[in-house]
């Protein structure tokens, strides 16, 4: 097991970190002190590049775009890359949050092709109050919006490929002719609050809270270097790996897990420790 660094993403509304990607576009790396095994190397040259997930954090301060994703086969088609099917669980959120998710009711491609052109795209749109704890599932396919004062974990295909419907008088590119292609002009109902599991082809998600020491179950896999990936969400403690690893660990903290170990978390002294665990289809 190791500590991630993330790779870190400066957007116009705020910012992103790519705590857990083998993605060309920016790797994370394995925390020298955390790891003689993997020190100092990517993700991508850790796993060969075979990485079937992206995990970010994602700081918005402000709206981001109006924007949506392929599935696999346009993406491969077109994009010769993953679709991307991603998922939010909300870490923070100011008061009266909200974003963007799905489409307020049906419509046909030529309904939100004139809506584009003459700027009303907003009034179609399904604006959805959340708060700490939400978890919200992103089909791709899906149009949708973080907007301003959420912080964020995301789970996603390791896809970098993203089309802009509307983006709020910025002066970015706009992708409408691919972006109206791959929508789903559906209204889904895609907001969950957060039972604790989740779980899709792509991805599973496991909230879990300890108050003593306890294994951590992980599932058979493949991917013996990156078998799981765990967030902490809340609290501070230590892990300890069969191989003799022992990790502090502290909110917002990333640790990859290995498949050939095992590994017992421990929340500090008179506290609770919350994590996501990650793990992926074998």
């Amino acid at each position: 097991m190791f500590l991630s660094i993330p790779y870190i993403s400066e957007k116009v509304w705020g910012y992103e970190r790519w705590i857990a990607s083998a993605h060309a576009v920016g790797n994370s790396v394995a925390d020298k002190a955390s790891s003689p095994e993997y020190a100092g190397k990517s993700l991508g040259e850790i796993t060969g590049g075979d990485f079937p997930l992206l995990v970010k954090l994602i700081q918005a301060n402000d709206t981001l775009s109006v924007q949506v994703h392929p599935d696999d086969d346009y993406a491969r088609r077109v994009e010769n890359t993953y679709g991307k099917t991603e998922c939010w669980y909300i870490l923070d959120a100011v008061p009266g949050a909200t974003l963007v998710c799905g489409l307020n009711k049906e419509f046909t491609r030529a309904e939100l092709e004139a809506a584009l052109k003459n700027g009303t795209l907003s009034d179609c749109l399904n604006y959805v109050p959340v708060e700490k704890g939400d978890f919200v599932f992103i089909p791709a396919g899906t149009v949708h919006a973080i907007q301003g004062g959420l912080r964020l974990l995301e789970v996603q295909e390791p896809s970098d490929i993203t089309y802009r419907l509307y983006d709020w008088g910025r002066p970015r590119e706009i992708h409408v002719e691919k972006g109206l292609e791959v929508t789903k002009c559906s209204a889904p109902e895609p907001v969950k609050h957060f039972s604790g599991v989740f779980s899709c082809k792509y991805f599973r998600l496991e909230k879990c809270v300890v108050s003593r020491e306890e294994p951590v179950v992980q599932l058979p896999g493949k991917r013996k270097e990156a078998s799981a990936i765990l967030f902490i969400i809340e609290g501070e403690g230590r892990l300890s790996s069969s191989k003799g690893t022992e990790l502090s660990v502290k909110k917002e903290d990333t640790v990859i897990l290995s498949a050939d170990e095992s590994v017992s978390v421990s929340p500090a002294a008179g506290q609770s420790l919350t994590y996501m665990k990650i793990t992926f289809p074998a």
